[in-house]
């Protein structure tokens, strides 16, 4: 039984430790697909969304006092600012600006690290699900609201047209 123990936590501390690291990959992927497209309006895009992401959470940290779920190893862990999960925020804010701006094939990969990173902050007690979904939801809302598509080399043109008598319309032309 002691050896399931040890064995249980040492892989708890593997499963923290990873999301560590990988909640910062979907940001990351962001910036380098950015920078490889030569897509500055994309690079401002995800540095004023993670900004602000970094910005509300942190605040909201600052104003909710929540303790973390605490292991009986190291009753030390809480620090009364659990509330919204920072690492959830990163994984999600960098997530939903692939998926928004690049599309799916680079939305879904992000999303299913972002889900690991969420699990991960539960399953090794650092937070709880009210944790991570908070966390989420700053990060994916910021990164809405700062993010738009990215089209290459697109003219779209859209004018209100009247035919006489006859009626009223729209005029749409799009340039590839």
């Amino acid at each position: 039984m002691l050896s399931l123990t040890c064995s249980m936590w040492g892989q708890s501390k593997f499963v923290e430790r990873s999301t560590d690291v990988l909640c910062l990959a979907p940001s990351a992927t962001g910036l380098v697909k950015a920078v490889v497209e030569n897509d500055k309006k994309g690079m401002l895009q995800l540095g004023l969304s993670t900004a602000t992401g970094l910005a509300l959470n942190y605040g909201l940290n600052a104003c909710i006092k929540k303790d973390r779920p605490e292991m009986p190893e190291n009753p030390s862990w809480s620090d009364r600012h659990a509330f919204p999960s920072t690492h959830a925020m990163a994984a999600f804010d960098g997530a939903t600006f692939l998926m928004r701006r690049y599309g799916w094939k680079w939305g879904v990969p992000a999303y299913v690290v972002s889900t690991y990173v969420a699990w991960g902050r539960v399953h090794s007690d650092r937070h709880d699900w009210w944790d991570v979904l908070g966390g989420a939801a700053v990060g994916a809302g910021s990164a809405l609201i700062f993010t738009r598509p990215f089209v290459k080399d697109v003219d779209l043109t859209i004018a209100p047209v009247t035919f006489g008598n006859q009626g009223t319309g729209v005029y749409v032309s799009v340039k590839f």
